[in-house]
């Protein structure tokens, strides 16, 4: 792959953005999707790999730049990898807070050692938009689900997910700490090595 200076980002979080700019570094100018096209594609995949390529080519279809995307969520252990790629969604479109209570509901006869789950980010580059050879790389962040939320930092199932290694709650986890241990930094660490970045 020739070296990358420009891509666009299949996302319309500016955090996201922000985030991703802040691990490439200066090199490689990212934009995001929505300078381009408000649309989102449909997430027809059945894995977090096949739902990014799907996003990274129409990211990549839209804007004529080689594109990024990431497809993320937490795989439960107990429950088959619920919520899997659905976990945004896990309560019908609720929120954070509601897809932690039905995850709370569905583990509450859970023993603590049958707990287990992981956070995954599958992140996919394409050159254009019918790349034969999309790069895909991806991160798991292995931890466990708590029985009770914890900590006001982060997102999503964060305050639920406990990392051992730390002893604490991702939520309780200060931002720098999260995004050298998380499973979107190790995603895009692989990403890197595979650009030579």
């Amino acid at each position: 792959m020739k070296a990358l200076t420009e891509l666009v980002l299949a996302s319309h979080n500016a955090g996201k953005l922000k985030e991703l700019q802040a691990m490439l570094g200066d090199s490689i100018k990212v934009q995001a999707v929505s300078a381009f096209s408000l649309v989102e594609p449909d997430e027809t995949g059945l894995s977090f790999i096949e739902n990014a390529i799907l996003k990274a080519r129409h990211a990549a279809r839209v804007s004529g730049l080689p594109a990024l995307a990431d497809d993320s969520g937490l795989a439960v252990d107990y429950l088959g990898g619920a919520p899997g790629i659905r976990s945004a969604r896990y309560a019908e479109g609720q929120g954070d807070a509601a897809n932690n209570a039905k995850l709370l509901e569905a583990l509450k006869d859970v023993p603590d050692d049958e707990r287990g789950a992981q956070f995954v980010c599958a992140v996919a580059l394409v050159r254009h938009a019918d790349d034969p050879l999309p790069i895909v790389c991806e991160g798991l962040w292995h931890g466990s689900i708590l029985r009770e939320p914890r900590g006001s930092q982060g997102f999503g199932y964060d305050p639920l997910f406990w990392v051992a290694e730390r002893n604490c709650a991702s939520a309780e986890l200060p931002a720098t700490e999260k995004n050298q241990l998380s499973h979107r930094a190790i995603a895009m660490r692989l990403l890197k090595q595979r650009l030579g970045l």
